[in-house]
């Protein structure tokens, strides 16, 4: 692997990781913790992630239980669940908030594909914009005389072999949740 495309390694792995992260959120059939990653609660006069707030667990398929280490809270958890618009309706049991999953449709499970193929799709140009920066990299390299013309094309050669590679997995990664979404 040439040093231009070591240089944004990291870059291309973030994409992927951010990939991965961004559609853990998306509900299956199953239910999933993630989901609630993103959630901020108003509490205490800050807006706090619910994971810092709250021990979250799976105690069936299908439900989720959050429950919070101050019983005071419990009412602004629901509140900012409810204001999530996860499609799920949180029922306070006193001392903790029951998330029940509701059977996906054929109608949510095709629009929850759609978002999946969005995101692929959003996943992709940001390695086409780290690709980009690569190839200018090389260019700038070759104008300032650091590199023959040989090199360059060589280099190009190994930047699209490993984007098409880095497309492959998102692929994947995409095929997988998707077959998780259609599972019934």
């Amino acid at each position: 692997m040439n040093q231009y495309i070591q240089a944004k390694q990291s870059d291309l792995t973030k994409v992927i990781d951010f990939f991965k992260k961004d559609i853990s959120a998306l509900r299956t059939g199953r239910a999933n913790p993630a989901i609630l990653d993103n959630i901020l609660v108003e509490a205490y006069g800050a807006k706090t992630a619910l994971v810092g707030l709250a021990s979250i667990s799976v105690p069936e398929a299908r439900s989720i239980v959050v429950t919070p280490w101050d019983k005071n809270i419990t009412k602004d958890i629901e509140k900012a669940i409810v204001a999530a618009d996860l499609g799920i309706n949180p029922v306070n049991e006193g001392g903790k908030i029951r998330l029940a999953m509701p059977q996906l449709t054929e109608e949510n499970r095709h629009e929850l594909v759609k978002k999946l193929n969005e995101k692929m799709e959003t996943a992709r140009i940001s390695l086409r914009q780290t690709r980009d920066e690569i190839k200018g990299l090389i260019e700038a390299a070759f104008k300032g005389k650091a590199l023959n013309e040989d090199d360059k094309f060589r280099f190009f050669k190994e930047l699209d072999e490993e984007i098409a590679r880095q497309n492959d997995e998102i692929k994947k990664i995409k095929d997988k949740k998707g077959e998780e979404i259609m599972t019934i």
